[in-house]
């Protein structure tokens, strides 16, 4: 049974830092790119920050030198540390991992995490 469990939102207030963790289990972590997704009131969900299964990064201009987004192959897990966190990064964040197979892409996402900005 594939899972992506996220964890770590909260409240915090603007300039403060919070560090989002996903748990994977169910399929073979290392062969698929995990990114983070966000999701504000009324919005669509954005991507906020990938790593391909090399460790290639990419992030959106948004976040680009406050987020960091890494993953740990050995422990199934990808981490998104958010520093300088402002009011428009309030959100329900995402969990995705994405495979490209012969047959299509194969895409999973977890339940998301609400992380709130605010003095």
């Amino acid at each position: 049974q594939v899972q992506l469990v996220e964890s770590g939102g909260g409240l915090v207030q603007p300039g403060g830092s919070l560090r989002l963790s996903c748990a994977a289990s169910g399929f073979t972590f290392s062969s698929y790119a995990m990114s983070w997704y966000r999701q504000a009131p009324g919005k669509e969900r954005e991507l906020v920050a990938g790593i391909s299964r090399d460790g290639s990064t990419n992030y959106a201009d948004s976040v680009k030198g406050r987020f960091t987004i890494s993953r740990d192959n050995a422990k199934n897990t990808v981490d998104l540390q958010m520093n300088g966190l402002k009011p428009e990064d309030t959100a329900v964040y995402y969990c995705q991992a994405t495979r490209t197979r012969l047959v299509g892409i194969q895409t999973y996402w977890g339940q998301g995490t609400q992380v709130t900005v605010s003095s």
